[in-house]
């Protein structure tokens, strides 16, 4: 219930390499389809890559902002060889399986006092050039990480105006849709 996405508050203060290495750990530990541990953390601690992605990001927010009015301005991927359990009629179990570690890897952030940022306004395709990504390996999510002022009481987004937290019951369904 205390989870945020951090944006704005970020520290300078850095992330001591035991602590990121838990961080990581927790995130490795996550449940994943056919035990493949689809997933590789890239660290990037290199300011010159850090100013790269950031323009990646400034010219896709411009492009998205082009559709808000007002405020609101085919791979295989295949770790572990082609057949891994749990995937043959689901395909993107490996990517859902991604999904697990980065929430395990929010959570133990937030245990040690950490935020991340989940910058879902990048073009991944520029990403994956830059970071020299094999063909195979598709980016999941480019997360920031570090120290935070303050963690929000409420997301920042919803105390912004942008969107009102659903009630529960909307999302639940009993037996079918």
């Amino acid at each position: 219930m205390t989870r945020r996405d951090a944006r704005s508050q970020f520290t300078l203060e850095p992330i001591a390499k035991e602590v990121l290495e838990r961080i990581l750990l927790a995130a490795h530990h996550a449940p994943n389809v056919g035990f493949s541990q689809p997933w590789d953390f890239i660290v990037i601690d290199d300011l010159a890559i850090w100013n790269e992605i950031k323009k990646i990001f400034v010219v896709e927010n411009d492009r998205a902002s082009m559709n808000y009015e007002g405020e609101r301005c085919e791979k295989d991927r295949s770790r572990t060889g082609p057949d891994v359990l749990g995937r043959n009629t689901l395909i993107e179990a490996d990517l859902f399986s991604t999904c697990f570690a980065v929430q395990n890897l929010w959570l133990a952030a937030k245990s040690e006092g950490i935020g991340v940022g989940w910058v879902s306004i990048v073009a991944y395709e520029n990403l994956k050039d830059l970071l020299k990504l094999p063909d195979s390996v598709v980016p999941v999510v480019y997360l920031c990480v570090g120290y935070v002022s303050d963690f929000l009481p409420e997301p920042e987004l919803e105390t912004a105006g942008w969107q009102k937290r659903t009630p529960l019951r909307q999302h639940i369904h009993r037996n079918q849709w």
